[in-house]
């Protein structure tokens, strides 16, 4: 049976919202390549607001069963990994926080192991988290630009975040986790809200919004495992 003519226009509206993601993708890259690293950031800031919005519409406009001609997984599979890996690991490679052998180990390790990641058929959980870090370069790499640590710290960084891409912990999807939603979904809101804000003063941000950064990134990567470590009771 087929959907209404409505239904069928609101859910290739929405195919169409998650592929401006793609053209937020390409003015980060942009500005990528002029070196300028706060406006690469910026928009891909909008492309993340973009991937945040995008799923809750989806469901809401039921697209698998009213605009089955666009794969809208595969869509945003295209578009995450642009502005979740690509981008951010250029960024990585050639802003200079990662000067020689150390920027082409970055670059290859953020590149090559978030592809498997993104192909990996286990990547979501029954409680729709991810297993293993989410290849989410994004919101590392803001943070890095955001406190410039020393680039041991850095590649220490990055190694151990694609080594737990491979592993069972837990990390959460602050709209599609449904426990402790109440407490992440807003956690995740205000660090959009301080990447947007670092990246808008230049990475000169008062240190308040710097250690709001850090906190609000901590509690995103590990919520996740205190989960695991705290069941829930039944």
């Amino acid at each position: 049976m087929k959907a209404p003519v409505n239904q069928t226009a609101q859910a290739y509206a929405v195919h169409l919202f998650t592929a401006t993601g793609a053209v937020f993708a390409m003015l980060a890259l942009l500005e990528a390549v002029q070196g300028d690293w706060p406006m690469m950031f910026l928009w891909l800031v909008v492309a993340f607001i973009v991937d945040g919005i995008d799923g809750p519409l989806a469901r809401r406009y039921q697209v698998k069963q009213n605009a089955k001609t666009i794969d809208g997984v595969l869509l945003d599979l295209i578009i995450d990994y642009l502005t979740y890996v690509f981008i951010p690991a250029f960024a990585l490679f050639q802003s200079g926080l990662l000067p020689g052998w150390t920027g082409w180990i970055a670059i290859i390790v953020i590149t090559f192991t978030s592809v498997l990641y993104f192909a990996d058929t286990r990547m979501k959980t029954t409680d729709n988290s991810f297993q293993g870090f989410p290849a989410c370069w994004n919101m590392a790499a803001v943070v890095i630009f955001a406190t410039q640590p020393g680039f041991w710290v850095i590649l220490l960084i990055i190694v151990l975040l694609a080594v737990s891409m491979f592993t069972p912990m837990k990390f959460i999807h602050p709209v599609r986790t449904a426990r402790w939603r109440a407490v992440s979904l807003p956690v995740a809101l205000v660090w959009t809200l301080l990447a947007g804000w670092a990246a808008w003063a230049e990475f000169a941000q008062p240190v308040a919004v710097t250690w709001g950064l850090i906190a609000t990134s901590l509690y995103l990567g590990v919520v996740g495992i205190a989960q695991q470590m705290l069941p829930a009771r039944r």
